[in-house]
């Protein structure tokens, strides 16, 4: 035992030398590669969730990659409880100051409140063009510079940046009222990413009104699915996400019904990006995924496996299950981009192979699925046949999904 307030100077000293230390310069890194996507700087820290959670990779993986422009609406869940515990938040600035705008909402209008994001800042953008244009014989070639920008990428977007921030110095010296206006919504002439994140229970269940409303009214939107497949935050309450033979609350017996395919439910639009992803497994597939769905010019829904404590094992072996979970076949990884039909080419692809191993080496190595083998064994024997059946019958449903059209017309 040592006196701690000595301890606690020398450790500031060091804790303030670490935030001196220099970022990577964002414009030199691949951000399509997962090695130097570790040295950007996240902007969602310090979480406080649960030591392991399968959620909180994701939202770091996004504030990596466009934390600077993103927007959040953050459906009710664990993801708006350890990303808004305030006064403190694990939401931060980087070193220009810029960092992502977060709210949250309810489990049942996240969906809606996050395309309310996207059609605010589309108004400002439509207002703000029209104001530039307007004024474009007071702002020479600047005005069509930045009209015209191509902001597809990060080089793109902050050469956009430089444009508006010489934009404003150039309005502050005309004295017109609409060089005031332009001013006030300038900085929404910089691509926004829009991000709409929440957990199984509100994506599968409350709130899945509202998203499938969201996705049917083609609004560039991102939504991330952080799937736990149970309510982790209020308790581990079975959801439409909880698979077969799980045990939950109100499924104490296994829960008797399959899944809900939300993918497969998205995937039906033809003009929704729809991917799911599981990190432990694969994670360039993941990176792609998200990479891809952000730059899709309409809705994109990213399903990710989140594993939990909810699902009674130590989370330590958390990347090892979700492994399991892609070789047993019970969670393909796939990518469906709308994008691909008008080129000819299927829309969908397959990321995982065939299932490597038998449902039962996944489902086994966690407490929800197990326990019930000591409390209704024959139960538990019936829901893992089912659930094995359930798992082929998907697998060969992409499998077919997936076939290359020039493949499908030689057959």
């Amino acid at each position: 035992m040592q006196s701690q307030p000595p301890l606690r100077e020398a450790e500031s000293d060091n804790w303030n030398f670490f935030l001196s230390l220099p970022n990577m310069d964002r414009n030199k890194l691949k951000v399509n590669q997962v090695k130097d996507i570790q040295l950007l700087e996240p902007l969602f820290e310090f979480s406080g969730a649960c030591a392991g959670c399968g959620e909180t990779p994701y939202i770091k993986l996004i504030s990596q990659l466009f934390g600077d422009r993103m927007i959040v609406a953050n459906a009710t869940g664990c993801s708006s409880i350890y990303g808004g515990n305030l006064p403190t938040t694990p939401y931060t600035v980087n070193q220009d100051g810029r960092g992502p705008a977060w709210s949250n909402s309810l489990f049942e209008d996240n969906a809606e409140f996050g395309m309310g994001f996207r059609l605010a800042e589309d108004k400002k953008n439509e207002f703000a063009r029209e104001i530039l244009k307007a004024l474009s014989a007071d702002l020479g070639g600047l005005a069509d510079g930045i009209l015209t920008a191509d902001q597809s990428t990060e080089t793109g977007i902050n050469q956009q940046r430089a444009r508006v921030a010489e934009l404003k110095k150039k309005l502050a010296g005309i004295q017109k009222p609409e060089a005031a206006q332009l001013a006030a919504v300038s900085d929404s002439l910089v691509k926004k990413s829009i991000w709409i994140v929440g957990g199984d229970g509100w994506a599968y269940d409350i709130g899945y009104g509202g998203l499938d409303h969201v996705i049917a009214s083609g609004r560039n939107v991102n939504i991330l699915v952080l799937d736990t497949e149970v309510y982790s935050n209020t308790g581990g309450q079975m959801s439409k996400a909880t698979p077969r033979g799980a045990v939950a609350k109100f499924a104490a017996g296994g829960k008797p019904a399959p899944k809900k395919d939300l993918a497969m439910m998205a995937m039906a639009y033809t003009t929704v990006y729809v991917a799911r992803v599981a990190f432990g497994a694969n994670d360039a597939q993941t990176v792609k995924a998200i990479l891809e769905a952000e730059a899709f010019s309409g809705p994109s829904v990213v399903i990710a496996y989140c594993h939990c404590i909810a699902h009674g094992y130590d989370l330590a072996n958390g990347l090892n299950q979700q492994k399991a979970a892609v070789n047993s076949g019970y969670w393909p990884l796939l990518r469906y981009n709308p994008d691909l039909a008008k080129e000819g080419k299927n829309p969908l692809q397959l990321d995982s192979k065939a299932p490597s191993i038998p449902l039962e080496q996944y489902v086994y190595q966690e407490t929800r699925y197990s326990m019930l083998t000591k409390s209704k064994p024959e139960q538990a024997k019936l829901l893992l046949q089912q659930a094995q059946e359930d798992v082929n019958t998907r697998w060969k449903l992409y499998e077919h999904m997936a076939v290359p059209p020039q493949d499908k017309a030689q057959s």
